[in-house]
């Protein structure tokens, strides 16, 4: 068992271990007997792997971006602090492949829960609440929403135009999750509660509309649930050049160039193999060309699989 190699100032009795000259690495495992975790193993990256917590370590999937691979370091960070402290606390918003890789390390984690929610269902970006099962008991309230309203009937405006509105204000992007855009009647965001009082004031024109922010509760979201289409195809190996190249009804050829190019993801990771295999619930993205999700797999009396594929519209 590898003791944990951070010391709580107070702990030091006021002569600090540094000032002696001691690095942490010399430290007996005696010293710090009481601020062990059970199985856990120090976090370190190694190119694209992350590992973490068990005695195998916890591993980020081969190819995770970079960005990818230090926020979920930054979650597991906040998990010990949660387990030693016995409280709970959040992340920002994050990204889905944070979300997904973050999730997937933490479950291997003793004595932690953790709670990802972003503010209604389907949600992209999301926060995740951790701590000891004991103390979080339930969904916490950390996200809020607000409704900017305008006139955009003449002069609408999209995503980035909200987006760029929000971040012209000052606040950063891992404060605000997803945004749902209204039409001619605006948009509904999700943000962190503390900043709701400062958008309200703040936002006052999206593009070159006047805009109004109310809050408003989360039950109150006007969301749609996303357009489908579904189709089914036959094919040989459930390959992700295969499927992909059939559900977006482009060559294959062409899919693998997309691929060597970074185009092609599959639960937000960028594939990196032509060959990769999926499964029943898996989500490809193809860069300016979609999404859409590997449904229902039924084998053939020849070998082959039927795959549903659900294209999101």
């Amino acid at each position: 068992m590898a003791a944990v190699a951070v010391v709580p100032a107070a702990m030091a009795g006021g002569r600090s271990l540094l000032r002696r000259g001691r690095s942490w690495a010399m430290l007996g495992s005696k010293e710090f007997n009481s601020l062990r975790f059970p199985s856990y193993a120090p976090l370190r990256v190694c190119h694209s792997e992350v590992e973490a917590f068990r005695p195998g370590g916890v591993v980020c999937e081969a190819g995770a971006d970079k960005n990818v691979v230090e926020a979920v370091k930054s979650a597991i960070d906040m998990a010990r602090r949660a387990s030693v402290r016995r409280t709970v606390q959040h992340t920002n918003f994050l990204t889905p492949p944070v979300v997904k890789e973050a999730l997937a390390a933490l479950e291997k984690l003793a004595d932690i829960k953790a709670v990802a929610q972003g503010g209604y269902p389907e949600a992209e970006r999301c926060r995740i609440s951790l701590g000891h099962p004991d103390v979080l008991e339930a969904s916490p309230d950390v996200i809020s929403a607000v409704r900017i309203s305008g006139n955009f009937q003449f002069d609408p405006c999209a995503h980035g135009d909200f987006l760029g509105a929000i971040l012209g204000t000052g606040i950063v992007r891992d404060k605000v999750g997803d945004i749902l855009l209204q039409g001619e009647k605006g948009a509904q965001v999700l943000i962190v509660p503390e900043l709701v009082d400062f958008i309200v004031s703040t936002l006052v024109k999206v593009g070159n509309v006047s805009v109004s922010c109310t809050e408003i509760p989360l039950l109150a979201l006007e969301y749609e649930p996303p357009r489908t289409k579904s189709l089914r195809t036959v094919e040989a190996s459930l390959r992700v050049d295969a499927l992909a190249s059939a559900g977006f009804k482009i060559s294959r050829s062409k899919l693998v160039g997309m691929i060597s190019n970074g185009d092609v993801r599959v639960n937000w990771s960028t594939v990196t193999k032509n060959g990769a295999a999926l499964k029943t619930g898996d989500l490809i993205s193809v860069s300016g060309m979609g999404r859409l999700k590997v449904g229902e797999i039924v084998e053939t009396r020849k070998g082959k699989f039927s795959v549903e594929l659900i294209k999101y519209l």
